[in-house]
C-alpha cells in the first residue's frame, strides 16, 4: 500500500463479503424452496427471498466497486485521496440503508413497506432487481454522488491514465444508468424498454468497463508488463464492450412491443458480445506469459486469470447460447436464463471484486505485497471450490433449462408449468448441493486472510 488513504477500501472490502455470505445463504434457501415449496413459508417466502438474493447481489458488488476504486485511484493518480472522511461517511450510509431495506423486506409485507417509505410520492417501486424503496433509491444516488465527487476531485489534481479513466467512465455511466430505476411510467412497453437502460446497460454495459479496469490495474501490478501494452488492449476491449452491449440491449426487446427490427438489431449485436470477452482472456494470459516479473501473491494472478475465462464463459458462451431471438422465443425466463446469470454475474463481476480483495487485502492488513504460503493455499482452494462448483451449478440449471423448453414449450404436446418442475427437481436438487459446496468455497476465502497470518509473506520465486 503506497498511500495512506487506500486504507478507506478495506471496510468497503470487508462489508461486500458480509454481505456475498449473506446472499449466498439466501440463495440455498431459495434452491431448496424449488425443491420444498413450504421451506421457511410463511417467515420467508419464495418472492422475498429471492428480493434479498438479488439485492444483495447488486448492493455487495457496490461496496466491492467502490471498495476497488478507492484503493485503485490514489495508486493511479499518484496522489492521496480527496476526502478520506467523505469515503467513510458514505460507507457507513450506503451500509445502514442496505440493512434496513433488506430488514424491511424480511419483517414487512412488500405493500406495507412501499406505504412506510412514501412510494405513493414517487412511485418506484415493485419492479425485479428495482425493488428498493424510493428513499433507499434516492440514498444510493446520494451515496453515488459523493462517491463520484471524491473520486473526480482525486483524479483532477493527479496523473491521469487509461485505467483511472476507463474505470471513471465505468462509475459515472452507472450511476447515470440507475437515474432511470426512478422513471416508472404506466405503460408496461415503455417501462419495461427503459427498465433494461438500467438492468441491461449496467451488467453488459458500464460494468464491463469497471472490470475491465480493475483487471488492468491487478495485471499491470503483478506481471510488470508496461502499462502501455496494457492500456491499448483496454481501449480495443472497452470500444467493443460498449459497442456490442449498448445496441445489444436489443436483445431484450423482442416481446415487449417494441418495432420488429430489434429482433435484427438485438440479434446481431449480442452475438458479438462474447468478443470483448474473448478479447479479455486472451490479453489476460498474454499479459501473464509476458510478465517481467514473478509477483508473490499467486491467489491474485490466478483470480486474475480464473474472471477472464469465466466470464468469457458466463457472459459470452453462454450468453450466446440463447441470445438469437429465434432461440430466444422458446428459451425466454426459462432455467437457461438462470443458467447464464449465474455464472455470468459470478464470471465478470464476483470473481473481479474477488480478485481485488485478493491483491488489496494483504497490503492494506500489513504486508508488503502477499499473505503467506499457507494463506496462498487455503485461498487457491476456494478458488477452485467457488468456480467448479459454479460451473456445476449452471451445467445442472442449462439442463434442467434445456428440459423445460422441450418439455413445456417445444413438443407437440406441452406440458403444465408445475408438472415439468417436477420431472426437473433432480436438477434442482444437484444445484443444491453444488451451491453447498460453493459455500464452503467462499468460507475458505475469508478463512485464507487468517490462517498462517503469523507466518512469513510468501517469497517471490
Amino acid at each position: 500500500m503506497q498511500y495512506q488513504s487506500q486504507i478507506v477500501a478495506k471496510p468497503y472490502f470487508i462489508a461486500a463479503i458480509g454481505l456475498f455470505i449473506g446472499q449466498i445463504l439466501f440463495g440455498l434457501i431459495l434452491g431448496l424452496q424449488y425443491v420444498v415449496g413450504d421451506f421457511l413459508f410463511p417467515e420467508i417466502p419464495f418472492n422475498v427471498a429471492r428480493m434479498v438474493h438479488t439485492n444483495l447481489l447488486i448492493v455487495w458488488l457496490l461496496f466491492g466497486f467502490m471498495g476497488a476504486a478507492y484503493y485503485l485511484i490514489p495508486e493511479e493518480t499518484e496522489t492521496e485521496l480527496y476526502s478520506p472522511k467523505l469515503a467513510l461517511g458514505l460507507f457507513w450510509i450506503f451500509l445502514v440503508a442496505g440493512a434496513l431495506t433488506v430488514l424491511g423486506y424480511l419483517l414487512v409485507p412488500y405493500s406495507g413497506l412501499a406505504q412506510m417509505t412514501g412510494n405513493d410520492l414517487l412511485p418506484t417501486m415493485g419492479r425485479e432487481f428495482l425493488e428498493q424503496p424510493t428513499i433507499t433509491k434516492i440514498g444510493i444516488v446520494v451515496v453515488a454522488l459523493g462517491f463520484l465527487f471524491n473520486i473526480g476531485m482525486t483524479l483532477l489534481k493527479g496523473r491521469k491514465t487509461t485505467v483511472s479513466l476507463v474505470l471513471m467512465l465505468g462509475l459515472v455511466g452507472l450511476a447515470v444508468m440507475f437515474l432511470f430505476s426512478f422513471y416508472n411510467p404506466v405503460n408496461l412497453v415503455h417501462d419495461k424498454f427503459f427498465w433494461w437502460w438500467v438492468v441491461h446497460l449496467w451488467v453488459e454495459g458500464v460494468w464491463e468497463l469497471i472490470m475491465a479496469s480493475i483487471l488492468a490495474f491487478v495485471l499491470i501490478k503483478v506481471t510488470g508488463v508496461d502499462r502501455e501494452v496494457i492500456e491499448k488492449w483496454l481501449y480495443v476491449i472497452i470500444a467493443m464492450a460498449l459497442i456490442t452491449g449498448i445496441i445489444g440491449t436489443g436483445h431484450h426487446y423482442y416481446w415487449i412491443g417494441a418495432p420488429e427490427y430489434w429482433q435484427w438489431w438485438g440479434s446481431v449485436f449480442s452475438a458479438l458480445e462474447p468478443i470483448p470477452f474473448f478479447m479479455m482472456t486472451v490479453f489476460a494470459f498474454n499479459m501473464v506469459n509476458r510478465r517481467r516479473r514473478n509477483h508473490p501473491n499467486k491467489a491474485a494472478m490466478l483470480w486474475a486469470l480464473g474472471t477472464a475465462v469465466m466470464a468469457f464463459l458466463g457472459a459470452g458462451v453462454w450468453g450466446f447460447l440463447h441470445t438469437l431471438a429465434p432461440v430466444n422465443y422458446y428459451t425466454h425466463g426459462t432455467q437457461i436464463t438462470a443458467a447464464h446469470g449465474h455464472m455470468a454475474f459470478y464470471g465478470a463481476y464476483v470473481m473481479i471484486v474477488l480478485t481485488m480483495i485478493s491483491y488489496a487485502m494483504p497490503m492494506m492488513r500489513g504486508r508488503a505485497a502477499a499473505n503467506s504460503n499457507k494463506s496462498q493455499v487455503l485461498e487457491m482452494w476456494s478458488f477452485w471450490l467457488m468456480t467448479v462448483s459454479m460451473v456445476f451449478i449452471t451445467l445442472f440449471l442449462t439442463a434442467a433449462g434445456v428440459l423445460q423448453v422441450w418439455l413445456q414449450r417445444y413438443s407437440d404436446a406441452p406440458q403444465a408449468f408445475m408438472v415439468v418442475q417436477d420431472k426437473i427437481a433432480l436438477f434442482y436438487w444437484m444445484r443444491e448441493a453444488a451451491g453447498v459446496v460453493f459455500l464452503i468455497g467462499l468460507v475458505l476465502y475469508v478463512l485464507s486472510f487468517f490462517v498462517g497470518s503469523k507466518e512469513p509473506e510468501a517469497v517471490q520465486s
